[in-house]
């Protein structure tokens, strides 16, 4: 099996050359872009990377707008995940992100072994799929399909990022059954949700814009007040 190879947009020389060759060691191959128009160069051109790694802080084009760009693409790159490293620590920025498109986030300072993790964690979720649930998941008309890792709505498709189409088969696996924030977080990343953090709740706005009628009013993804969110079994 070859190397997974990886884009890291980062204007911290210092700080990539660490961080590459502590990823090298751990058997990927990563590439380097110094600012945001070389990484959007890179992505364009060669649209193989299994993941992206975006500094919030770039000295042309900050990152969240990188990102919004990466995402807009028409070629198959517009899927690559996005791992966001927030140099600010602020929680609206990682709101944004996540709102943009990314998958992840990871705040500066951070040690490069949470880094590999996080990286692992949103790879294996992009290539995970397990046998004991259908592979293709039809719900009215919606449709999952979770070997092509595609959704869509009376045969046109729903534009959601890896770790929302994740969120959504973790639902739509459960139909009929309440998940609380930190059941559906530690279910996609493999750990518990931090007490502070609502960016599950960034995450299921977005997948409501993608799949429902009327997002003011949803009919797939139900709200359960102080508990969490339920995937209604009965839809169109």
């Amino acid at each position: 099996m070859s190397a997974q190879h990886l884009l890291m947009i980062e204007d911290d020389a210092r700080l990539a050359a660490m961080v590459m060759e502590f990823l090298n060691k751990s058997g990927y191959v990563v590439s380097h872009a110094g600012d945001g128009e070389s990484g959007l160069s890179a992505v364009r051109e060669k649209p193989y990377f299994d993941l992206v790694i975006l500094d919030l802080m770039l000295p042309d084009v900050d990152g969240l707008e990188v990102c919004r760009r990466i995402r807009a693409l028409t070629s198959e790159a517009a899927k690559i995940p996005i791992l966001m490293l927030t140099a600010k620590g602020d929680p609206m920025d990682r709101i944004i992100g996540l709102e943009l498109g990314a998958d992840d986030y990871l705040p500066k300072p951070f040690e490069p072994r949470e880094l590999l993790a996080r990286i692992r964690a949103v790879l294996r979720r992009r290539q995970d799929g397990s046998s004991e649930h259908p592979r293709l998941m039809r719900f009215g008309s919606l449709e999952i399909d979770r070997d092509a890792r595609t959704v869509t709505i009376g045969g046109q498709p729903a534009e959601l990022t890896s770790y929302q189409f994740d969120i959504l088969v973790t639902l739509a696996e459960r139909a009929g059954r309440v998940l609380s924030r930190e059941q559906i977080m530690e279910a996609v990343r493999g750990r518990e949700l931090e007490a502070f953090d609502r960016s599950i709740d960034v995450h299921i706005g977005r997948i409501r814009i993608a799949i429902e009628a009327d997002v003011k009013n949803p009919k797939r993804i139900l709200t359960v007040r102080s508990v969490g969110y339920v995937f209604a079994k009965q839809q169109d």
